[in-house]
C-alpha cells in the first residue's frame, strides 16, 4: 500500500485490518507492506506517524496487489512525478491495482484509469471527472471494478473494497467471517449518494433566474411546474427550459426534484414527522412519488435513510 504525508489513517488501517484478520489467529494471512518514497515514515492527516517498511523506489518485483491510499495529501501525491512514475511502474506487473478514496487521483495521474470506470469519495467525484476526462467516474458506487483496476469511494469504503478482494482470493465464507468479526456489512446497502450533500454548483448569472433558483432552494414545495416557473419570468416554456438547462446545468424538473429530496433529507434527519407528512411539506404529491425520487437520488428509501441518519 502506497502512503504519503497527509494520508487518511482509516484509508490505510481499514483495508489492513481486513487483510490481517483474513489469517485468523495464525500466520496464514496476507503479507502487507507500506511503501513510501525513500521508505520514510509518513504523517497522516490526523498527525499519527506511520512506520513504513518499503522504499517505493527500490521495489523491483511488482506486488500481487498494489493499492494507493487517499487523504488530504492526495493532490501533492498526484503532483509528485517520482511517486506517480513508480506507481505506474509497479502497476504494470501487478495482478491488480487499486485505490482507496482520493488515492484514485494518483492512479488517474499515472494514466491507469484512462478509458476505465472508477470512483472516489463523493465530495471529489466532480474534481476527478473534470481533471481526468478520460476516466468514466461513477459517483454513487461504493467501489468499482474495471478489469484489473479497482477503486473505492471514501474512507470506510476501503473496507468494502478489501472484503470484495478477499472474497475473490479466499471465497465468500472467508470474507463473511472477517466482516462479522469487524462488525461491518459484507455488502453495504445502497450507494454513497446517501452520505453525500447536494452541491448546487455556481448560481445562474441572470438576476431573475438566480432569484428563482434561490426561491426553489428555500421553498421547494408548491407549484414548481415548468409552465408556472416560465410564466413567472415572462418566458415561453421552451425558452425557459433551454435557458434553465444552460445556466443551471440540469432541467427545471430535475432541479426541483433534487431540491425537494434535499429538503426531505433534512426533515427526516431532524424531525419526528411521518414520512407522509414530510412528503407533503416538501412538495411531493404522494409518499410514493417521494420514495421513487429519494431512491433515484440517494439509492435508499426515505425510511431506510431515516433509520441510518435520524438525529432525534
Amino acid at each position: 500500500m502506497v502512503v504519503y504525508d497527509g494520508v487518511q489513517l482509516l484509508d490505510v488501517a481499514g483495508p489492513l485490518d481486513v487483510l490481517d484478520r483474513a489469517g485468523g489467529d495464525g500466520d496464514g494471512g496476507y503479507r502487507v507492506r507500506l511503501a513510501s518514497l525513500g521508505g520514510r515514515s509518513v504523517f497522516t492527516s490526523a498527525e499519527a506517524q506511520l512506520g513504513v517498511s518499503a522504499d517505493l523506489t527500490r521495489i523491483r518485483k511488482p506486488p500481487d496487489t498494489l493499492m494507493v491510499a487517499g487523504g488530504r495529501g492526495y493532490a501533492a501525491a498526484a503532483s509528485d512525478r517520482e511517486l506517480v512514475r513508480h506507481v505506474r511502474r509497479l502497476a504494470t506487473g501487478a495482478r491488480r491495482t487499486g485505490s482507496v478514496c482520493t488515492g484514485a487521483f494518483v492512479l488517474a495521474e499515472a494514466g491507469l484509469l484512462d478509458g476505465r470506470r472508477a470512483t472516489t469519495h463523493w465530495a471529489f467525484c466532480s474534481e476527478l471527472a473534470a481533471g481526468y476526462p478520460e476516466v468514466s467516474v461513477e459517483p454513487d458506487a461504493i467501489f468499482v471494478r474495471d478489469g484489473a483496476v479497482v477503486t473505492s469511494a471514501g474512507v470506510t469504503a476501503g473496507i468494502d473494497l478489501t472484503l470484495a478482494l478477499l472474497e475473490d482470493d479466499l471465497g465468500p465464507e472467508a470474507a463473511r467471517a472477517v466482516a462479522k468479526f469487524l462488525v461491518v456489512f459484507i455488502q453495504r446497502p445502497g450507494g454513497q449518494s446517501q452520505f453525500s450533500t447536494w452541491t448546487r454548483g455556481d448560481p445562474p448569472r441572470g438576476g431573475a433566474l438566480r432569484e428563482l433558483v434561490e426561491d426553489i432552494d428555500a421553498h421547494p414545495a408548491g407549484d414548481r411546474s415548468v409552465p408556472t416557473l416560465a410564466a413567472r419570468l415572462g418566458m415561453s416554456r421552451r425558452h425557459f427550459s433551454r435557458l434553465f438547462s444552460q445556466q443551471v446545468g440540469t432541467s427545471p424538473g430535475a432541479y426541483v426534484e433534487r431540491a425537494r429530496v434535499a429538503a426531505a433529507r433534512a426533515l427526516l434527519e431532524s424531525t419526528p414527522d411521518s414520512v407522509d407528512a414530510i412528503a407533503g411539506q416538501c412538495g411531493f404529491g404522494t409518499v410514493e412519488t417521494m420514495r421513487r425520487a429519494f431512491v433515484r437520488e440517494t439509492g435508499v428509501s426515505p425510511a431506510a435513510y431515516r433509520d441510518r441518519f435520524r438525529r432525534v
